[in-house]
């Protein structure tokens, strides 16, 4: 059985997801798809890794911001040409493409607001 928590983080991945995609497809400003966006991935992946584990773990934001640093130095080294999939536009899109300073504040910022949530939410439960 599925515990209401795993539920909720699976509901908010989908609909976080297709916020993210229609970002991508539809809005071209420079603010929300540049900026927004990338705090945005970060609250997706954490609502991704809570469906599996519900109870969360206290360096889980820390933990997801490396690993988008990792992913974004990976970018740095134009990792879809070293992989040959560079003319693939799905692979593109998910492992990026351009190396950006400002993506790994972005990815900061999303974390340190899921390290927020995390603390009201540990106090919630008390």
């Amino acid at each position: 059985m599925l515990k209401p928590r795993r539920i909720f983080y699976l509901a908010a991945t989908l609909i976080l997801l297709a916020v993210e995609v229609l970002i991508a497809l539809y809005v071209h400003d420079q603010f929300i798809r540049p900026y927004m966006g990338d705090v945005l991935v970060m609250i997706v992946l954490y609502c991704f890794v809570r469906i599996w584990n519900p109870d969360g773990w206290n360096g889980l934001p820390l933990f997801l911001f490396l690993f988008a640093v990792g992913v974004e130095i990976l970018q740095y080294f134009q990792l879809p040409a070293v992989l040959g999939v560079e003319h693939n536009p799905f692979l593109r899109i998910v492992l990026g493409s351009v190396f950006d300073l400002k993506d790994i504040l972005c990815y900061g910022v999303g974390s340190i607001l899921l390290a927020l949530f995390q603390r009201w939410e540990k106090a919630d439960r008390q």
